[in-house]
């Protein structure tokens, strides 16, 4: 268990989690990815403040599934190649069709 205390995040990103349960340190995969995907500034500097940007880095890249502007925002300030995300190259593999 960390002796940090634990980021002030918005509740609004876990809406579907009991946030007073949240497991920052058990579940941290999962609180960088949302965070990421439905934070805000104030709520990425805090995850970054929190879990440092290897361990931020590391859960990002290793994500099954990020939306496609997140995937470009983390690519951009954290200097990875698009290539180096996992839910980038699965994207890759399963392409859908195109709608008619």
């Amino acid at each position: 268990m960390s002796s940090k205390p634990i980021p002030i995040l918005a509740r609004r990103i876990f809406w579907d989690v009991d946030f007073d349960k949240l497991d920052y340190d058990g579940k941290a995969s999962f609180v960088i990815e949302r965070v990421f995907e439905r934070g805000d500034v104030e709520d990425i500097r805090q995850c970054r403040r929190y879990y440092g940007d290897e361990k931020v880095v590391d859960a990002l890249l290793k994500a099954k599934f990020l939306p496609l502007a997140t995937l470009h925002f983390v690519s951009a300030i954290f200097d990875k190649p698009l290539e180096a995300f996992r839910c980038f190259t699965l994207r890759q593999s399963n392409q859908a069709h195109l709608p008619y």
